[in-house]
């Protein structure tokens, strides 16, 4: 494991430098010189490359602590409904006109996600089974998801409605330091609770009982769980809105180089995330397009038939 880690760091500390070169203007050595290129390196590229880092980071190692929670490899940060409630808290904030006041629609987003892990604890916190928990997290996800169309379709004006859409969508554009600063240390915070639950997530892989008599304490591991999901979810919708499937692809790319056991894929995911999200978006923003490419549509694009392989594959192995 820490091989791939230093891998996976390396590549990452390769990639951030050649990502702020990339965008409708090409800034190195070979091109042209453009007109304030420091300020476009250093207020608009590096904020947003070390965003799509973080971003990348929690949502990596959330997709591998919740398949190891779940046992299941299909598992995805968004199926404990705290990605929808963060997406509703955020949709609520610009449905009142209250986005454009400083930090307003950050605080509106992580109270939903605050939010719905409350739900989600007074729902399936009393008994800690696995079952009950999946169940009552899509149900949560449904219920936030309905309320968000609901939203949009009782929204005041065009505008509104048109900024709440694109907002869905997810992407990192405009974005600042200071969405670095809400959503770095928040997300720093919730790998950190994950990677302390790696150990019990080892031991739960021998069945929930066996877990139990190990030590294992599976109401208290649960709340570590949401406790953790929670953060680095609700800090990466926070800022860039819903971007999805990274914590569904990233395990499955890394654990054939580890040795499978929860507590060492966590935070190799993490970094193979951060570069994921940081790759993508950097193509993302150097397509020659005339909009540019939504990160979360280009990551829904690419996690679709990632996902669809997938279903075919566990087909296969269960024919």
């Amino acid at each position: 494991m820490r091989r791939l880690s230093l891998l996976l760091l390396a590549a990452l500390v390769i990639a951030l430098p050649l990502s702020l070169l990339a965008g409708r203007v090409w800034i190195a050595p070979w091109a042209e010189p453009v007109p304030n290129a420091t300020a476009i390196l250093m207020e608009l590229r590096l904020p947003r490359g070390l965003l799509a880092m973080v971003i990348g980071a929690g949502l990596g190692g959330a997709g591998a602590a919740m398949q190891g929670y779940l046992r299941n490899p299909l598992a995805d940060p968004g199926l404990f409904g705290i990605a929808p409630g963060a997406a509703l808290g955020a949709v609520m904030a610009l449905f009142l006109g209250l986005a454009a006041i400083p930090f307003v629609l950050p605080a509106f987003a992580l109270i939903g996600a605050g939010g719905a892990m409350a739900l989600l604890a007074i729902i399936a916190g009393r008994t800690g089974g696995i079952a009950l928990f999946t169940l009552a997290g899509l149900m949560i996800a449904s219920l936030a998801g309905t309320l968000t169309s609901l939203a949009i379709s009782l929204s005041p004006n065009p505008f509104s409605t048109s900024e709440i859409v694109t907002w869905l969508m997810g992407a990192l554009t405009d974005r600042s330091w200071t969405d670095l600063w809400i959503a770095a240390p928040l997300t720093l915070a919730g790998l950190v609770v994950l990677w302390r639950t790696g150990p019990s997530l080892d031991a739960l892989t021998l069945g929930e009982q066996a877990a139990v008599s190990l030590g294992v304490e599976a109401k208290r591991l649960q709340w570590w769980i949401v406790l953790g999901i929670g953060l680095v979810i609700g800090a990466g919708v926070a800022v860039a809105g819903i971007i999805g499937f990274v914590g569904l692809m990233v395990p499955h790319l890394v654990r054939p180089f580890t040795d499978r056991r929860p507590s060492t894929l966590i935070v190799p995911s993490a970094l193979a995330g951060g570069l994921l999200v940081l790759v993508a978006d950097t193509v993302c923003r150097a397509l020659p397009m005339a909009i540019e490419l939504r990160l979360g549509i280009a990551l829904s694009l690419l996690g679709a038939p990632f996902f669809l392989a997938l279903l075919l594959r566990l087909r296969r192995e269960l024919a």
